[in-house]
């Protein structure tokens, strides 16, 4: 005990010197975090792949992520979901992208992110290939499976990005959105969903008819589309016959799917008029009529529903979509009365006549009547974005008063977004994105050198009809 004190005594004494000449002990070093390709590798399941940067200010990663097949039986099957994501840093907020198909492989930007200044991560909808078990099981492609494929990617990516979360998507990537929200509401501090169709009752769709009957400016545009659909279907024979040479020419098969050219060109006929008023505007109905030639008719259908789309070629790709419409989604069936005398093939108009004979399932009405009723009574922090012009927008969300919102842009269509509002709205709709994503203003837009990210944004992109 004796020499213990004079050891602590000899060591009080030698710090005490060295203070009163000023060598105190310096304090240990801070070790630099972590590059980020690195924190993100260190995530278990993660795959990693850095693209050249798109713009000054980001890095770019293309990234997989392993995920249960059934989620109920994680230690079960897996596959590689794909994701992408755009770095800019990590006190910025996240933007997570739900596409609802299959994943950009070019930089872009959403509107929210290029609001908030943020990060932003695009995730691939699970059965999309190459996002696709195999086998695959295609009873677990459901919202809820898919919903919980989100969870897990915000939950890993948490751990490095601590700022605010906001979700987003358009068309289906809404939807996509919404489900998520449905099911994990704390995972994402706000959703901005865009052109999101709510279809809770699939048997009632007297409003796409509605629409219809209404849209546009004036009578115009509606009545010179239906009146090329119906002289399409007179000359039935004629089209078909060209079909068949594009067909020919383009290498396109009709086996799994629709069965003949003859019964996918009807379905390209039926399409056209919605096709035209998602993707084009008013101005554009430049519309042949009745006495124009087969080939300016046909012309017009594939620029504007385009026939290789109803290939096998075509839409197997999107079959994921379909089988989910099938099952859980629904899908719009208006009546096309004035089409009647030309149709060989009632009904035709649903899901299931896009799906193989093997994925052609029953529809549950339960999840959609339970999301839309979620939305209306529960949920929080929603925004929604339609376009006045958009027949994908005839069923809309109605969200709750609960710091939720709803905006439709004026003759804006299936394209609508925040800036295409009006400018009072366009503010109001800006103002709840930033502060759900805890930014006091809205970011400065970065150098043009940005641009490309913006210029092909994936959510306008062609989707399925």
């Amino acid at each position: 005990m004796h020499n213990r004190r004079k050891t602590f005594a000899a060591m009080a004494a030698t710090l005490l010197a060295t203070t009163a000449i000023g060598l105190t002990t310096a304090a240990p070093v801070q070790a630099a975090p972590a590059d980020i390709a690195d924190q993100l590798a260190a995530i278990p399941g993660m795959t990693v792949a850095e693209q050249p940067p798109p713009s000054a200010g980001y890095r770019f990663f293309f990234l997989t992520y392993r995920q249960p097949v059934d989620h109920t039986k994680p230690s079960g099957q897996t596959f590689a979901q794909r994701l992408q994501l755009l770095h800019r840093d990590v006190s910025r907020p996240m933007i997570l992208h739900t596409t609802g198909y299959d994943m950009p492989e070019y930089a872009f930007r959403a509107e929210p992110t290029q609001l908030v200044d943020g990060n932003q991560i695009s995730v691939e909808q699970r059965f999309f290939s190459p996002s696709r078990p195999n086998p695959a099981d295609w009873s677990k492609l459901n919202i809820w499976q898919a919903a919980t494929d989100h969870h897990r990617i915000t939950q890993a990516l948490k751990t490095i990005y601590s700022a605010k979360w906001l979700s987003t998507g358009a068309s289906k990537g809404g939807m996509t959105s919404v489900y998520h929200r449905r099911f994990y509401p704390r995972d994402v501090d706000g959703v901005v969903a865009y052109v999101a169709p709510n279809d809770p009752n699939n048997r009632e769709d007297s409003a796409y008819d509605e629409f219809f009957d209404s849209v546009g400016s004036t009578p115009a545009c509606r009545t010179a589309l239906k009146t090329l659909q119906d002289e399409a279907l007179s000359r039935r024979t004629d089209m078909v016959n060209r079909y068949d040479a594009l067909a020919a020419e383009q290498g396109l098969h009709f086996d799994q799917v629709f069965g003949s050219t003859d019964k996918a060109f009807e379905m390209a006929v039926l399409d056209t008029e919605w096709a035209f008023w998602q993707y084009n505007t008013e101005a554009n109905c430049d519309v042949p009529g009745r006495d124009a030639t087969s080939d300016e008719i046909f012309a017009f259908i594939d620029q504007t529903a385009g026939f290789s789309f109803y290939s096998d070629e075509g839409i197997l790709p999107y079959a994921p979509y379909f089988y989910q419409a099938a099952t859980q989604l629904g899908w719009p069936q208006p009546k096309f009365r004035y089409l009647r005398d030309g149709v060989r093939y009632p009904g035709m108009y649903q899901a299931n006549s896009s799906l193989p004979a093997e994925l052609q399932s029953r529809h549950d009405a339960w999840p959609m009547a339970d999301v839309d009723h979620w939305v209306t009574k529960t949920a929080s922090q929603m925004l929604f974005v339609y376009g006045s012009n958009d027949p994908w927008g005839a069923e809309p969300f109605h969200p709750s008063g609960k710091d939720s919102y709803t905006y439709t842009a004026p003759g804006a269509n299936h394209g609508a977004n925040i800036a295409r509002l009006t400018a009072a709205d366009a503010a109001a709709a800006r103002a709840a994105v930033l502060r759900w994503a805890g930014v006091a203003t809205q970011a400065a837009q970065r150098s043009s050198s940005t641009a490309v990210l913006d210029s092909r944004n994936p959510d306008l992109q062609r989707r399925p009809i």
